[in-house]
């Protein structure tokens, strides 16, 4: 089983964190590598040649493996890292989060707008309601996820979802049932670990993680 009781894939590959060394599925890490310069690149595709280095999807432990030196270690030689590399990697994570979400736009199978997201979570097409982490309690009152693990993602601002619409802001979306949804979901997973100030175990207990993702509250 892997954590969380879910199932475990035989063909899911795992790869083991140089700061926790805990051993998990890959979904779950993120993967650097040491550019020609010695530079430390995050590869979120996990297509880049060379040695991968994999990190939990959590801000601590990404800032952790900065602090305590374990990116040289790890490659064994001296490497430049970015002091602020839990940042970049956020930044990063959320662009390919909203370009994934464009894609099931693109693809007719994302929607945007309270009374289209409700319709679509009666009907039980949604597989994945997004929420704006900066909308008010007030907006997001009466619209509840589909009842499946990691369906509620809460890890956007209005802003960001608003860019994979094509919109200025957007509060609530869903993503519809398909291999597309489930994209979303490990996504935003990673992204509410490296967000959030403390990790719930993206893969985890079952807590909804992307509540941890929440930011500043705006206007409604």
């Amino acid at each position: 089983m892997a954590r969380g009781g879910r199932p475990r894939d035989g063909d899911e590959p795992e790869r083991r964190c140089i700061v926790t060394r805990e051993t998990a599925p890959a979904a779950g890490l993120i993967r650097f590598v040491v550019g020609p310069g010695g530079d430390v690149v995050p590869d979120l595709a996990g297509r880049l040649p060379g040695r991968g280095i994999w990190v939990t999807a959590a801000r601590k432990s990404l800032e952790e493996a900065v602090r305590k030196n374990h990116f040289s270690r790890a490659a064994r030689q001296k490497v430049t890292v970015d002091p602020d590399l839990a940042d970049l990697v956020g930044n990063l994570l959320a662009q390919r989060l909203i370009e994934m979400i464009a894609l099931a736009r693109k693809a007719g199978r994302a929607l945007a707008g309270r009374e289209k997201v409700l319709t679509a979570l009666i009907a039980g097409d949604a597989a994945v309601l997004l929420q704006a982490s900066d909308g008010s309690a007030r907006e997001r009152t009466g619209v509840r996820p589909p009842e499946s693990e990691n369906s509620h993602v809460l890890c956007l601002d209005g802003a960001e979802l608003g860019m994979a619409f094509g919109r200025d802001r957007v509060v609530h979306a869903a993503v519809l049932t398909g291999g597309l949804a489930e994209r979303v979901k490990v996504e935003a997973l990673r992204l509410s670990g490296v967000r959030c100030e403390q990790h719930r175990q993206a893969f985890g207990d079952g807590a909804d993680v992307s509540e941890a993702g929440e930011g500043p509250r705006g206007k409604g």
